[in-house]
């Protein structure tokens, strides 16, 4: 009778109205956990695709996620407080059957089923359909943010107060991750894992990457530039442009760092077939159809090099440094290759023996070709923090400018010297060390 009595009073109204709740509760939590994943985890890119579309829980998605600090807090907050309370409603529960037993027995079975229905199944949900999770939780999301904002911005504060007196400074206006370095990533690890080609990566990397590199690391030296006297005959100038690879030719006066022009090949034509005779071509002066020569520094980031090319019209600069003197030159071509690779015509001769693979597996290479592009031919990883040329590296980890035979070995390459000419190391053999 008395045990009747027990079962009686243990499964009464409120017995079912404490599972009821915690059910509940486990549903919140649940949201919770999978809205946390969703809004993190999808992307602003196709959020944004999806508002310019019409989308008002993209939009809401995305405003949201601007402060992903205050949306963590509000949905930690939120999902703290329900699993508390789940706990707490399942401790009296089970203590109330079972006695004083029922307390590790509602820690086992709580445990469970937080993990399995309130953090895999809905985190593995949003994480397979982040942007649709995220649009279908904006609005409740949205919400609660607003609603707790107050006491989210109280925690905040108090959290960097505590982190400073124990020496970590936080900047809240910082990102964590740059945009830039986001997609960068994201295209590493498509390649790492087969689904970005080694063309495509380097070129959208080759992208990414004008923003960071300056005009010096890819222009050609000034020991390279082919250039025009202005003292010299007119046919040995126009000898001279009809046997040259290039189409446009620096003109210079006196001496080679006094650049007072630059001639284009068909305007220089021009300029020539219109001229009746022997003595009007005696009388031709070069500097009559130049065009006026540009200079940039040799500070200038790509990008904002190629913005300039663009809005000038123009496709050749000559790069000068913080003195003013002639240091190369560069061309819109130049900076397209650093996004596309090496591109050539039937004129173009440049590219064809930088680098060259022999048999024993080295590496046959041009002392004058970028770390960079050399790195992007080998799916090396040499660094170019000290060097832009491959010869430029050897002579500053060398210390020295070495000599015909000498060998290094150092960021687990192997360099040997094959040619030198003067104080110019022109061709090197390379190859990566068994231990690398």
């Amino acid at each position: 009778m008395k045990s009747q009595l027990h079962e009686i009073v243990t499964f009464d109204t409120s017995f079912w109205l404490s599972v009821a709740l915690i059910a509940a509760l486990l549903v919140f939590s649940a949201f919770f956990s999978g809205s946390e994943t969703a809004l993190t985890a999808a992307s602003r890119g196709k959020l944004r695709a999806m508002a310019d579309k019409g989308s008002r829980g993209a939009i809401r998605a995305l405003r949201i996620t601007e402060d992903t600090e205050r949306l963590i807090g509000a949905v930690l907050l939120g999902n703290n407080l329900v699993n508390i309370m789940a706990a707490s409603l399942a401790t009296a529960l089970f203590t109330r059957i079972f006695g004083d037993s029922g307390v590790a027995l509602a820690t086992l079975v709580m445990t469970l089923l937080v993990l399995v229905f309130a953090e895999v199944m809905p985190k593995t949900y949003a994480i397979t359909n982040p942007e649709s999770a995220a649009v279908l939780v904006s609005p409740v999301i949205s919400f609660l943010v607003f609603c707790l904002s107050p006491l989210v911005g109280a925690i905040r504060w108090y959290v960097r107060l505590s982190l400073r007196a124990f020496g970590i400074k936080t900047d809240p206006g910082r990102s964590v991750l740059a945009i830039n370095d986001e997609i960068a990533g994201t295209i590493a690890l498509g390649h790492s894992e087969g689904a970005v080609g080694k063309e495509d990566r380097d070129r959208l990397l080759g992208a990414l990457d004008l923003k960071d590199r300056e005009v010096e690391e890819i222009m050609l030296h000034r020991s390279e530039i082919e250039m025009i006297d202005a003292a010299d005959p007119p046919e040995a100038i126009l000898n001279q442009c009809l046997q040259s690879d290039y189409t446009r030719l620096p003109v210079f006066r006196g001496e080679p760092e006094n650049i007072v022009g630059v001639v284009h090949a068909k305007d220089l034509l021009r300029a020539v077939h219109k001229l009746k005779g022997a003595d009007e071509m005696h009388a031709f002066n070069v500097l009559d159809v130049a065009m006026k020569p540009y200079f940039v520094p040799e500070t200038t980031t790509l990008d904002a090099q190629m913005r300039q090319f663009l809005r000038r019209r123009a496709h050749f600069a000559l790069v000068v440094d913080e003195y003013g003197a002639l240091q190369g030159l560069i061309t819109l071509e130049d900076i397209l290759e650093e996004i596309v690779g090496e591109i050539a015509d039937e004129h173009d001769t440049r590219g064809e023996t930088r680098i060259r693979r022999v048999d024993d597996g080295q590496f046959i290479v041009d002392g004058a070709m970028t770390i960079r592009d050399l790195n992007r031919a080998t799916d090396w990883d040499i660094p170019d923090d000290h060097a832009i040329t491959v010869a430029g590296l050897v002579i500053h980890e060398s210390q020295s400018i070495p000599t015909v035979g000498q060998v290094f070995s150092f960021y687990g390459f192997h360099f040997e010297v094959l040619e030198r000419r003067a104080n110019r190391i022109t061709k090197l053999k390379i190859r990566p060390l068994r231990s690398a």
